[in-house]
């Protein structure tokens, strides 16, 4: 008997639900196995100094330049469209509001869910093909200790550092290019000074939870996704595709929720 369109809804629903609560069973066990010190022999360590050699400082240079060109157009424009007169007022506000708070983590997190989400993905799925975690098993290494939360912390940690380069870079760029045009007199001074007061304890807050929280989680999203391959090599780029679309639709999901319990 084929399933009716309310019964096709409710087994949808019943299945993302299930796959709700595992990602936060997964990241419930990284947070609790990460807080203990003896889960962090050397082996782990140096995993999750290669995931953040990679992930983090590698990206500097392209996170700078879409910080650079970022920086130019919102800044260049909040002086345009503020004048003269209303730049030491609210420009700081403005630009807290536009680039802190939003465009610097979300471009941070598309540009590391791109670059290293797939490639996290695509690794763990090569292994599970290959059977090389089967192999770390047997040599008496806890997959998710090896693998997963070195991966995971290494992603929250550079998708936080990544972001408040961005915002120093798009600040910085923007404010030189006015004054190269001749779009902003505003002194240096005054203007950190506007910035500064345009930010409040709840900025942190948000900071913190759209770079930390969003990064564990699309991070657990990648990994997940990668060992849930089977034994085909065919799956490993639909893995791909699986984490890259679920870690931007989780993005956009925890900022938005961040967003309303932050400002609202």
């Amino acid at each position: 008997m084929p399933m009716t369109f309310s019964g096709t809804i409710g087994q949808h629903t019943i299945t993302r639900m299930r796959e709700t609560a595992h990602l936060f069973a997964v990241v419930g066990s990284i947070l609790t196995q990460a807080a203990r010190p003896r889960h962090w022999p050397r082996t782990t360590r140096a995993v999750f100094a290669r995931q953040v050699l990679f992930t983090g400082v590698e990206a500097l240079r392209f996170v700078s330049l879409v910080a650079f060109l970022t920086g130019i157009s919102v800044v260049v424009q909040a002086q345009v469209w503020l004048g003269k007169a209303g730049q030491s007022a609210m420009l700081g506000s403005v630009l807290i509001a536009v680039i802190l708070r939003e465009v610097a983590p979300l471009l941070v997190n598309f540009i590391v869910i791109g670059r290293s989400g797939t490639a996290i993905a695509v690794e763990l799925a090569n292994m599970k093909v290959f059977g090389e975690i089967k192999v770390l098993e047997a040599q008496g290494l806890d997959a998710l200790l090896y693998l997963a939360i070195p991966r995971a912390l290494a992603f929250a940690l550079s998708v936080f550092c990544l972001t408040i380069w961005f915002t120093i870079v798009a600040f910085v760029s923007g404010y030189v290019f006015g004054i190269l045009f001749g779009i902003s007199t505003t002194d240096p001074v005054i203007f950190m000074n506007t910035v500064l007061k345009g930010l409040q304890p709840a900025d942190v807050y948000n900071l913190l939870a759209k770079t930390l929280v969003t990064g564990l989680f699309t991070a657990s999203i990648c990994i997940m996704e990668g060992l849930s391959v089977r034994h085909s090599i065919t799956e490993v780029p639909q893995a791909a595709t699986r984490a890259v679309v679920r870690s931007i639709a989780t993005l956009f999901i925890i900022s938005a929720i961040v967003s309303v319990l932050t400002y609202i």
